[in-house]
């Protein structure tokens, strides 16, 4: 076998091995985790959705709802990807939203697992993945 051949085989070998883990680490954003089906972000937190976001690309929670339910923010040159999109805030910020849905982290969780925030007033759920 030629050095070529070998090289191209190992480069090949090496792709496919890593295939998976790379699909994984490039399908969510930096500071969005999946842990057993749930998102998550970068300190183990539940993300949840808010039903109340109706209006494709914009967030209806703001004042003391973002307060109580801090946005999912999204770097100023943050690139929508698969199911992952970016929605401008009212106030300017940027804020991943996952199918369509803006996401958010619930005060009242403190630690990784916290899922308190699941089914606050009816309309808050665990964002699935």
């Amino acid at each position: 076998m030629t050095y070529a051949r070998f090289a191209a085989l190992a480069l090949a070998t090496a792709i496919m091995t890593a295939g998976p883990a790379f699909a994984q680490m490039s399908s969510t954003p930096g500071n969005v985790k999946i842990a057993s089906g749930v998102l998550t972000n970068s300190d183990g937190l539940t993300l949840y959705t808010f039903d109340k976001d109706i209006a494709p690309g914009k967030s209806a929670c703001n004042g003391q709802c973002l307060v109580n339910w801090p946005a999912v923010t999204a770097g100023a040159d943050a690139m929508p990807m698969g199911d992952w999109s970016v929605v401008t805030r009212d106030e300017g910020a940027k804020q991943w939203a996952y199918k369509g849905k803006p996401l958010y982290t619930f005060i009242q969780d403190k630690k990784s697992g916290d899922i308190t925030g699941e089914g606050k007033g009816g309309v808050w759920h665990i964002a699935k993945h």
